[in-house]
């Protein structure tokens, strides 16, 4: 559905590779597949997600390691995969993360810590494309409350605010990978903006990210 929808909306060819993120071993398939079908990549475009409770923080280690082992670490194996060709386009890496990788957000421990993990590798590996001189540009999308089905469904009832159009996300995200930015965020206004209280109100900002929520009474 998702191959022929890209040609409805006039892509000169599309393809799909079935798997799953949970197997890291998966990526060098899918970079390999890139190889053969498309001669090459200028682009990779890191969206995927494991499912993950929205609620207090109930105990499971386990869980963590899982959500991890998708959110990250088959992160890092794919980017690092793809970067031979990726070197050689000299093109782009794009890593679709949050908010909850920026800040501590409650209802999201295990989910937060991965977003966490993707800023610290990402922006390190940046660094170091800079002193090695690698022209491969990576560009982190710090998104807020968006209207996806699992995210609506997770947390509609408990956020007071409105989720932005995914169309419209998607779309800011292909610009800011077109344009190379080093993060884009979106919405600016309730994502960006917030982030300037960290250094100077760091309280400040805990209370305004709580104020988001219908929290029970205590």
């Amino acid at each position: 559905q998702v191959v022929q929808r890209c040609l409805q909306l006039g892509a000169a060819s599309a393809r799909f590779v079935s798997g799953t993120m949970e197997d890291t071993a998966f990526a060098q398939h899918v970079v390999r597949e890139a190889q053969t079908s498309l001669g090459g990549l200028d682009m990779l475009i890191l969206n995927h997600v494991g499912a993950s409770y929205f609620g207090f923080f109930d105990g499971d280690v386990e869980h963590v390691r899982k959500l991890l082992e998708i959110n990250f670490l088959s992160y890092v194996a794919m980017a690092t995969s793809a970067l031979p060709m990726l070197k050689e386009s000299e093109g782009s890496i794009v890593v679709v993360s949050s908010m909850a990788g920026k800040v501590g957000f409650p209802f999201t421990v295990p989910y937060s810590a991965t977003k966490f993990a993707l800023d610290g590798f990402f922006s390190s590996l940046r660094q170091e494309f800079a002193i090695q001189n690698i022209n491969v540009s990576i560009t982190l999308c710090i998104l807020g409350f968006i209207d996806t089905e699992r995210a609506v469904r997770a947390a509609a009832e408990v956020l007071r605010e409105r989720p932005a159009p995914r169309d419209e996300c998607a779309l800011e995200i292909l610009k800011g990978a077109a344009l190379r930015r080093r993060e884009l965020y979106y919405r600016y206004s309730s994502t960006r903006l917030p982030l300037l209280l960290r250094d100077c109100a760091a309280e400040l900002l805990d209370y305004l990210v709580r104020s988001r929520y219908r929290l029970p009474a205590a």
